[in-house]
């Protein structure tokens, strides 16, 4: 019996190194977690026996547990590496489309050769879908998928809404709109230039002018006339109500109509630049335009035919002034915006600490791509070691639960981050010494047994 006792303390002892080295080995290993063996003594009793007396038959490994406290973080140049911080752990499928799923620490990611997003060994990381504004449009691993980091922007989307903010000066000298001539700085105001986008995703250059009129009201308010013209060339207002129109055939009709026009007259289109009319009150405040909606003409040859073959003819621009002013105070434009884009090459990777992730563009745009995947288990330790720092959920960790990072009981995360193996080498080495003394404890204990078992075999 006492050979067997001191065999079990041989054993555990050689499980506490082996374990102790394994931890050792790893201190450098990304997202590795420590293991601690843990151990029960063994005992039988009976309902015969004395217990007062009765020993312990020596002692087994009960379990070599899994310790998942923070790891340090370890900054990195790579924006796809991912470290969290708190709960949580990312997902990985070996294949595409698999809901056989892995789950771990480690987050040195890359891109493999279909910009999909993998771990070292090829799996895939899993991501929940979002819509075009970043909100995931379900939290569910079911419906978790790879994410592929696309090259370009996909295609282009041509300009249709303008919006511009800007102060006209109060001030300035009151002109004759009838006399406008780009090419005559003399007869406008100001002017302020953007870029805008056709289906194909060329530039052109819109380009606004601004004329303060002679006449010192429009239906009762100051006002400031607004011509527009493409890459150089005159796009005029669409429809003819309450659009400003220059007299240019000679029959005397006022530029701007009164009040009693109801709002708008026949058009001239005798050549003459056509644009619209922006409104302020007595404080310097917009109170509206003429047109009411500002569009212009379509910009393709059976327009104002500044667009070239290939391109979608039909394209208008809906022009709005985002809340101008009239102060006494110089010309300055605030805001200039649209909403087309060309084609763009990827720029820039980043992740939020939500898991969203953004690809950036060299055309100015940002698409949400995916949100990272994380779960949780009631029972850490309950998880299954696969290698290559992954664990499978089993009956003792429970199902994973899954959820947003930076939410609830879930982790937030750090990009080009990662999170390094808890080992604390102090400790290990303790623990190293420790199991060693153990082991030769136990053996000395087996000596002991051999002796005295020489000694009564040689009695005689």
């Amino acid at each position: 019996m006492s050979f067997n006792i001191a065999l079990s303390g041989i054993a555990a002892a050689q499980k506490d190194l082996n374990t102790t080295a394994n931890n050792i080995a790893n201190a450098n290993t990304i997202g590795f977690k420590e293991s601690r063996a843990e151990f029960a003594d063994v005992y039988a009793n009976s309902i015969f026996s004395n217990a007062k007396t009765a020993v312990g038959g020596g002692v087994a490994t009960s379990q070599v547990a899994q310790q998942f406290h923070q790891g340090s973080l370890q900054l990195t140049a790579n924006s796809l590496d991912m470290a969290i911080k708190g709960g949580g752990f990312f997902v990985t499928a070996s294949e595409i489309g698999s809901l056989d799923h892995s789950f771990t620490r480690a987050g040195a990611f890359k891109v493999d050769s279909n910009n999909y997003m993998v771990d070292s060994a090829g799996n895939y990381l899993q991501t929940f879908p979002v819509d075009k504004d970043g909100n995931s449009t379900s939290v569910s691993l079911t419906t978790s998928k790879p994410v592929k980091i696309p090259d370009t922007a996909g295609s282009p989307v041509k300009t249709e809404n303008v919006s511009l903010q800007m102060n006209l000066d109060a001030k300035a000298t009151a002109l004759d709109p009838a006399l406008f001539d780009p090419e005559d700085p003399k007869t406008y105001n100001n002017v302020t230039s953007m870029t805008i986008y056709d289906s194909l995703g060329e530039s052109h250059i819109m380009t606004t002018y601004f004329v303060k009129p002679k006449e010192a009201s429009y239906n009762g308010e100051s006002n400031w006339v607004a011509f527009y013209a493409m890459d150089g060339k005159q796009v005029d207002v669409a429809g003819t109500a309450g659009r400003y129109d220059i007299d240019t055939n000679g029959d005397n009709l006022p530029d701007v109509p009164p009040a009693s026009a109801g709002g708008g007259r026949a058009a001239q289109t005798a050549g003459g630049w056509q644009g619209s009319v922006l409104k302020f009150n007595s404080v310097g405040a917009y109170t509206g335009s003429d047109p009411a909606v500002i569009q212009t003409e379509v910009l393709g040859a059976s327009g104002a035919g500044v667009l070239g073959p290939g391109a979608d003819g039909t394209q208008a621009l809906t022009v709005k002034f985002n809340a101008p002013t009239q102060y006494a105070d110089p010309f300055s434009a605030t805001e200039l915006t649209q909403d087309g884009t060309t084609v763009g090459r990827l720029t820039n990777v980043e992740i939020g600490a939500d898991g969203l992730i953004t690809a950036s563009y060299s055309n100015g745009s940002s698409v949400p791509l995916a949100r990272v995947a994380l779960v949780r288990f009631a029972n850490e330790q309950g998880l299954t070691q696969v290698g290559n720092t992954s664990w499978k959920a089993s009956l003792n960790s429970g199902p994973a639960l899954a959820g947003e990072a930076n939410s609830g009981t879930f982790g937030s995360i750090s990009s080009s981050a990662l999170e390094q193996s808890n080992i604390d080498l102090t400790t290990e080495l303790v623990d190293l010494i420790s199991a060693q003394r153990n082991f030769q404890a136990n053996s000395r204990t087996l000596e002991v047994n051999n002796t005295l078992q020489q000694t009564i075999l040689q009695i005689r």
